[in-house]
């Protein structure tokens, strides 16, 4: 068994809410997914990665914004962290 591994970053903290960025790691070296390398998110949704059968690990901590900086960008504050295992068939 070998681990693929998938960040979604959200629009907002709800996991059924559109996916804003991503990216995707795969430990059973079939693929080499780099970030930026489709138009397209993998799933729409957090949910979808779900019923796809992804496994979510995390999810971001709620962190309140300091006064006054509200509107401020930065990182992509809703993440999550999902991962699957796949057979690679006795490797």
């Amino acid at each position: 068994m070998r681990q693929q591994v998938m960040v979604l970053y959200l629009g907002t903290s709800a996991l059924d809410s559109a996916v804003i960025g991503w990216t995707r790691y795969d430990g059973t070296g079939r693929s080499r997914p780099t970030m930026g390398d489709s138009d397209e998110p993998p799933y729409a949704t957090g949910l979808d990665a779900l019923l796809d059968g992804w496994r979510l690990l995390q999810m971001s901590q709620l962190l309140s914004h300091a006064e006054g900086h509200e509107y401020d960008t930065a990182y992509l504050p809703y993440e999550f962290l999902f991962e699957r295992l796949v057979d690679v068939g006795g490797a």
